[in-house]
């Protein structure tokens, strides 16, 4: 079903009765995005704008600027994204190669986005929900934190790949500073670098290796706060405003908007869909 077809007549799903079908039910992967956008207003918001959610916490005279429209995509844009992320025999979604440096890497000219972070940040378990529309993609996820040692490449169709970069801290590869600084540094067709920041304990000194990379490097990167079902809203929205605050008076190169998502919940990852196919030039959103 085409994008148009798919948001015709929303605005009166968004004033259906429960007594018509549209029951609050928890999201799973297996639903399409059709489906979401059949979900009552107040959980779709949820799911696919928690920053927008948050704001609804703060009292009208106290609301500071989260940057909600600095990155504002209406939801035909949000679904036309769905497709670059959807396996198709036209559309293939696989693991390239890994390489534990920038010389072994394959050498390819569709732009390039990579996400790092602290270990046990959730790296890997993030990836695997952003191709969970490809579920034959094999994500690695291990209970142990530092289990990624290698960059790891995947292809995402004939439009970008994504990389899957070593996490530092806590069991990080020993040339993990050589690794990651030289492809940084180097390589040519990478469009943005997420880090990824666990939202229970905030930023980290151990943070500061990748955030201090970035700048140095006048390179663009986007803050991605992970595993936010596992806080109350109180102590996320506590923590948003602090790095909203970081980011706003520390950094020179972060986008001003912060992306928080769950794994989990799936909440904020169709929005983080959608951001990717756009910096990446494949999406001209309207917003």
């Amino acid at each position: 079903m085409a994008a148009r077809g798919l948001l015709s007549g929303m605005g009166c799903l968004f004033e259906m009765p429960a007594a018509l079908g549209l029951v609050s039910r928890p999201y799973s992967t297996s639903q399409t995005f059709a489906e979401v956008l059949r979900l009552p207003k107040t959980q779709l918001t949820k799911l696919v704008f928690p920053l927008q959610e948050l704001q609804r916490h703060l009292l009208p005279e106290s609301r500071p600027v989260l940057h909600l429209k600095t990155f504002d995509p209406s939801l035909e844009d949000i679904a036309r994204a769905e497709s670059f992320f959807t396996a198709t025999t036209r559309n293939r979604i696989e693991y390239l190669s890994s390489a534990e440096h920038l010389d072994h890497a394959p050498d390819l000219l569709r732009p390039e986005v990579c996400f790092i972070g602290r270990s046990n940040v959730g790296k890997s378990s993030l990836i695997k929900a952003l191709f969970s529309l490809a579920p034959e993609v094999e994500v690695r996820i291990s209970k142990k934190p530092g289990h990624t040692k290698k960059m790891n490449f995947f292809k995402v169709g004939k439009h970008f790949t994504l990389v899957d970069m070593p996490g530092y801290g806590y069991r990080a590869p020993e040339d993990f500073v050589n690794m990651v600084e030289t492809y940084l540094k180097e390589r040519k067709n990478l469009m943005r670098t997420f880090l990824l920041v666990d939202s229970v304990v905030g930023i980290q000194k151990a943070d500061n290796i990748a955030i201090e990379m970035c700048e140095e490097f006048a390179l663009p990167y986007v803050m991605v706060l992970t595993k936010i079902d596992k806080s109350s809203k109180g102590h996320l929205l506590k923590q948003v405003l602090q790095i909203q605050k970081f980011v706003a008076t520390k950094t020179q190169g972060c986008f001003p908007q912060l992306f928080p998502v769950s794994a989990v919940t799936y909440s904020g990852i169709h929005l983080l869909r959608c951001f990717i196919a756009n910096i990446t030039g494949n999406l001209k959103t309207n917003g």
